[in-house]
Protein backbone atom coordinates (compact mmCIF):
# COMPACT_ATOMS: atom_id res chain seq x y z
CA UNK A 1 0.00 0.00 0.00
CA UNK A 2 1.50 3.38 -0.99
CA UNK A 3 1.08 6.64 0.89
CA UNK A 4 -1.72 7.66 -1.43
CA UNK A 5 -3.57 4.35 -1.65
CA UNK A 6 -6.78 4.06 0.33
CA UNK A 7 -7.65 0.80 2.02
CA UNK A 8 -10.73 -0.96 0.61
CA UNK A 9 -12.07 -0.93 4.15
CA UNK A 10 -11.47 2.78 4.41
CA UNK A 11 -13.54 3.39 1.31
CA UNK A 12 -16.35 1.05 2.33
CA UNK A 13 -16.58 1.83 6.00
CA UNK A 14 -15.31 5.20 7.04
CA UNK A 15 -17.31 7.04 4.43
CA UNK A 16 -20.41 5.70 6.15
CA UNK A 17 -19.66 6.95 9.65
CA UNK A 18 -22.08 9.85 9.82
CA UNK A 19 -20.53 11.02 6.54
CA UNK A 20 -17.31 11.96 8.30
CA UNK A 21 -14.14 12.26 6.33
CA UNK A 22 -11.76 9.34 6.76
CA UNK A 23 -9.42 11.61 8.71
CA UNK A 24 -12.17 12.71 11.10
CA UNK A 25 -13.25 9.10 11.55
CA UNK A 26 -9.73 8.13 12.65
CA UNK A 27 -9.60 11.16 14.96
CA UNK A 28 -12.91 10.06 16.47
CA UNK A 29 -11.77 6.47 17.00
CA UNK A 30 -8.57 7.51 18.78
CA UNK A 31 -10.37 10.20 20.78
CA UNK A 32 -13.08 7.81 21.91
CA UNK A 33 -10.50 5.20 22.90
CA UNK A 34 -8.91 7.82 25.14
CA UNK A 35 -12.24 8.96 26.59
CA UNK A 36 -13.25 5.37 27.35
CA UNK A 37 -9.94 4.59 29.01
CA UNK A 38 -8.88 2.12 26.33
CA UNK A 39 -5.81 4.27 25.70
CA UNK A 40 -4.22 5.73 28.81
CA UNK A 41 -2.22 8.94 29.42
CA UNK A 42 1.34 8.59 28.15
CA UNK A 43 0.57 5.44 26.17
CA UNK A 44 2.61 5.11 23.01
CA UNK A 45 0.69 4.72 19.76
CA UNK A 46 1.98 2.48 16.98
CA UNK A 47 4.03 4.21 14.30
CA UNK A 48 2.16 5.75 11.40
CA UNK A 49 2.28 2.76 9.05
CA UNK A 50 1.33 0.31 11.80
CA UNK A 51 -1.48 2.59 12.97
CA UNK A 52 -2.81 2.70 9.41
CA UNK A 53 -2.84 -1.09 9.18
CA UNK A 54 -4.45 -1.41 12.61
CA UNK A 55 -7.26 0.99 11.73
CA UNK A 56 -7.61 -0.23 8.13
CA UNK A 57 -6.89 3.17 6.57
CA UNK A 58 -4.23 4.56 4.27
CA UNK A 59 -0.95 5.80 5.74
CA UNK A 60 -1.66 9.36 4.60
CA UNK A 61 -5.01 9.30 6.41
CA UNK A 62 -3.30 8.08 9.59
CA UNK A 63 -0.60 10.75 9.29
CA UNK A 64 -3.06 13.61 8.81
CA UNK A 65 -5.27 12.40 11.66
CA UNK A 66 -2.30 12.21 14.05
CA UNK A 67 -1.10 15.64 12.95
CA UNK A 68 -4.52 17.10 13.68
CA UNK A 69 -4.72 15.43 17.11
CA UNK A 70 -1.22 16.65 17.94
CA UNK A 71 -2.16 20.22 17.01
CA UNK A 72 -5.11 19.98 19.41
CA UNK A 73 -3.03 18.56 22.24
CA UNK A 74 -4.70 15.15 22.32
CA UNK A 75 -1.43 13.40 21.48
CA UNK A 76 2.16 14.55 21.72
CA UNK A 77 5.08 13.74 19.43
CA UNK A 78 8.58 13.18 20.75
CA UNK A 79 11.74 12.90 18.70
CA UNK A 80 14.90 10.96 19.24
CA UNK A 81 15.52 7.67 20.92
CA UNK A 82 12.36 6.40 22.55
CA UNK A 83 10.35 8.94 20.61
CA UNK A 84 7.04 8.50 18.85
CA UNK A 85 3.43 9.57 19.31
CA UNK A 86 1.94 9.34 22.79
CA UNK A 87 -1.43 10.05 24.39
CA UNK A 88 -1.14 13.41 26.15
CA UNK A 89 -1.04 13.31 29.94
CA UNK A 90 -3.98 15.72 30.05
CA UNK A 91 -5.83 15.77 26.70
CA UNK A 92 -8.16 18.79 26.42
CA UNK A 93 -11.58 17.74 27.71
CA UNK A 94 -13.35 20.07 25.27
CA UNK A 95 -11.67 18.39 22.30
CA UNK A 96 -12.48 14.90 23.55
CA UNK A 97 -16.13 15.88 24.02
CA UNK A 98 -16.28 16.66 20.32
CA UNK A 99 -14.79 13.27 19.43
CA UNK A 100 -17.86 11.22 20.26
CA UNK A 101 -19.93 9.12 17.89
CA UNK A 102 -23.50 10.24 17.27
CA UNK A 103 -26.80 8.38 17.63
CA UNK A 104 -26.86 7.51 13.95
CA UNK A 105 -23.56 5.71 14.32
CA UNK A 106 -24.93 3.70 17.24
CA UNK A 107 -27.81 2.53 15.07
CA UNK A 108 -25.41 1.67 12.26
CA UNK A 109 -23.11 -0.36 14.50
CA UNK A 110 -25.95 -2.45 15.88
CA UNK A 111 -27.34 -2.97 12.38
CA UNK A 112 -23.98 -4.24 11.19
CA UNK A 113 -23.52 -6.49 14.22
CA UNK A 114 -26.94 -8.03 13.57
CA UNK A 115 -25.97 -8.68 9.95
CA UNK A 116 -22.66 -10.13 10.98
CA UNK A 117 -24.36 -12.46 13.46
CA UNK A 118 -26.52 -13.94 10.72
CA UNK A 119 -23.74 -14.21 8.15
CA UNK A 120 -21.04 -15.43 10.51
CA UNK A 121 -23.21 -18.25 11.83
CA UNK A 122 -23.89 -19.27 8.23
CA UNK A 123 -20.27 -19.26 7.06
CA UNK A 124 -19.16 -21.01 10.25
CA UNK A 125 -21.74 -23.75 9.70
CA UNK A 126 -20.42 -24.50 6.24
CA UNK A 127 -16.76 -24.00 7.21
CA UNK A 128 -17.25 -26.90 9.64
CA UNK A 129 -18.29 -29.00 6.66
CA UNK A 130 -15.97 -27.68 3.95
CA UNK A 131 -12.72 -26.33 5.45
CA UNK A 132 -9.64 -28.05 4.07
CA UNK A 133 -6.77 -29.25 6.29
CA UNK A 134 -4.59 -26.50 4.84
CA UNK A 135 -7.15 -23.83 5.71
CA UNK A 136 -7.52 -25.21 9.23
CA UNK A 137 -3.75 -25.14 9.68
CA UNK A 138 -3.64 -21.52 8.54
CA UNK A 139 -6.48 -20.59 10.90
CA UNK A 140 -4.52 -22.15 13.74
CA UNK A 141 -1.43 -20.17 12.77
CA UNK A 142 -3.47 -16.98 12.83
CA UNK A 143 -4.74 -17.71 16.35
CA UNK A 144 -1.08 -18.12 17.38
CA UNK A 145 -0.26 -14.76 15.79
CA UNK A 146 -3.08 -13.11 17.73
CA UNK A 147 -1.95 -14.77 20.95
CA UNK A 148 1.58 -13.43 20.39
CA UNK A 149 0.49 -9.95 19.27
CA UNK A 150 1.90 -7.23 21.46
CA UNK A 151 -0.30 -4.42 20.18
CA UNK A 152 -3.89 -3.89 19.14
CA UNK A 153 -2.69 -3.07 15.63
CA UNK A 154 -0.88 -6.38 15.12
CA UNK A 155 -3.84 -8.24 16.61
CA UNK A 156 -6.37 -6.52 14.37
CA UNK A 157 -4.44 -7.41 11.22
CA UNK A 158 -4.39 -11.11 12.12
CA UNK A 159 -8.02 -10.99 13.25
CA UNK A 160 -9.09 -9.63 9.88
CA UNK A 161 -7.20 -12.38 8.05
CA UNK A 162 -8.73 -15.00 10.35
CA UNK A 163 -12.35 -14.06 9.75
CA UNK A 164 -11.89 -13.65 6.01
CA UNK A 165 -10.38 -17.12 5.86
CA UNK A 166 -13.28 -18.60 7.84
CA UNK A 167 -15.53 -17.07 5.20
CA UNK A 168 -13.54 -18.56 2.31
CA UNK A 169 -13.43 -21.93 4.06
CA UNK A 170 -17.22 -22.10 3.90
CA UNK A 171 -17.16 -22.24 0.07
CA UNK A 172 -20.43 -20.29 0.05
CA UNK A 173 -19.57 -18.14 -2.97
CA UNK A 174 -21.42 -14.82 -3.13
CA UNK A 175 -22.59 -15.15 0.48
CA UNK A 176 -18.92 -14.85 1.48
CA UNK A 177 -18.73 -11.56 -0.41
CA UNK A 178 -21.64 -10.22 1.65
CA UNK A 179 -19.96 -11.40 4.85
CA UNK A 180 -16.67 -9.72 3.93
CA UNK A 181 -18.46 -6.44 3.14
CA UNK A 182 -20.11 -6.41 6.56
CA UNK A 183 -16.77 -7.19 8.22
CA UNK A 184 -15.15 -4.32 6.33
CA UNK A 185 -17.82 -1.89 7.49
CA UNK A 186 -17.56 -3.05 11.10
CA UNK A 187 -13.78 -2.77 11.06
CA UNK A 188 -14.35 0.90 10.22
CA UNK A 189 -15.64 1.26 13.79
CA UNK A 190 -12.80 -0.68 15.43
CA UNK A 191 -11.18 1.11 18.37
CA UNK A 192 -7.74 0.52 19.88
CA UNK A 193 -8.33 -1.89 22.77
CA UNK A 194 -5.95 -3.04 25.50
CA UNK A 195 -4.13 -6.08 24.16
CA UNK A 196 -5.14 -8.13 27.22
CA UNK A 197 -8.79 -7.75 26.28
CA UNK A 198 -8.09 -8.79 22.71
CA UNK A 199 -6.17 -11.84 23.87
CA UNK A 200 -9.28 -12.87 25.80
CA UNK A 201 -11.35 -12.58 22.62
CA UNK A 202 -8.81 -14.80 20.84
CA UNK A 203 -9.86 -17.69 23.05
CA UNK A 204 -13.05 -17.80 20.99
CA UNK A 205 -10.95 -18.15 17.84
CA UNK A 206 -9.05 -21.08 19.36
CA UNK A 207 -12.30 -22.81 20.33
CA UNK A 208 -13.71 -22.17 16.86
CA UNK A 209 -10.75 -23.80 15.10
CA UNK A 210 -11.06 -26.83 17.39
CA UNK A 211 -14.75 -27.18 16.52
CA UNK A 212 -14.03 -26.78 12.80
CA UNK A 213 -11.37 -29.50 12.98
CA UNK A 214 -13.88 -31.80 14.64
CA UNK A 215 -16.48 -30.99 11.97
CA UNK A 216 -18.79 -30.08 14.87
CA UNK A 217 -21.29 -27.73 13.22
CA UNK A 218 -23.31 -27.05 16.36
CA UNK A 219 -20.28 -26.22 18.51
CA UNK A 220 -18.72 -24.03 15.81
CA UNK A 221 -21.89 -22.02 15.29
CA UNK A 222 -22.33 -21.56 19.05
CA UNK A 223 -18.79 -20.19 19.37
CA UNK A 224 -19.43 -17.75 16.54
CA UNK A 225 -22.78 -16.69 17.98
CA UNK A 226 -21.23 -15.92 21.35
CA UNK A 227 -18.27 -14.13 19.76
CA UNK A 228 -20.45 -11.79 17.72
CA UNK A 229 -22.95 -11.29 20.53
CA UNK A 230 -20.11 -9.91 22.64
CA UNK A 231 -19.71 -7.11 20.09
CA UNK A 232 -22.98 -5.60 21.31
CA UNK A 233 -21.40 -5.28 24.75
CA UNK A 234 -17.76 -4.56 23.98
CA UNK A 235 -17.70 -2.39 20.85
CA UNK A 236 -17.56 1.27 21.60
CA UNK A 237 -21.32 1.84 21.45
CA UNK A 238 -21.86 -0.70 24.18
CA UNK A 239 -19.14 0.93 26.27
CA UNK A 240 -20.68 4.36 25.73
CA UNK A 241 -24.15 3.16 26.64
CA UNK A 242 -22.89 1.60 29.88
CA UNK A 243 -20.94 4.72 30.74
CA UNK A 244 -24.00 6.91 30.14
CA UNK A 245 -26.15 4.62 32.29
CA UNK A 246 -23.61 4.78 35.10
CA UNK A 247 -23.47 8.55 34.83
Amino acid sequence: MTATDASPIEGAALAGIDRRTAIDAVRLRIGMAISLGLLGPGERLPDQSELALGLSVSPITARRALTSLAEQGVVVRRRGRGGGTFVADHPPAAVLRDLVAGPGESVEVHRLVDQRLLLECAVTHFAALNATPEQLDELERLTARMAAAGSWSAYHQADEEFHRLVGRSSALGSAVDAYVRVLAELYGFFLPYPIERLHEANRDHVRLVAALRDGDVEAAVEVSRGHVDALHRTMFMGLLERRNEAG
